[in-house]
């Protein structure tokens, strides 16, 4: 049964699964890291202008 399951998985990934060129996947993670970089930084953004806003609720209330 396990033998069986390892042979079929084995000729699927050899034979049935399409696979990116080098470049295509190069494109990708180009488009993954510039995606993450842009999140990163919309999210530094809300985290500046929350501290910011919270600074002067506080030091109007204190």
């Amino acid at each position: 049964m396990k033998a069986t399951y390892v042979k079929e998985a084995y000729n699927e990934l050899v034979h049935k699964v399409t696979w990116p060129t080098w470049t295509s996947l190069q494109n990708s993670a180009i488009v993954v890291m510039i995606a993450s970089l842009i999140l990163a930084l919309v999210i530094l953004a809300m985290d500046i202008s929350f501290e910011s806003i919270m600074k002067g609720i506080y030091s109007i209330l204190y």
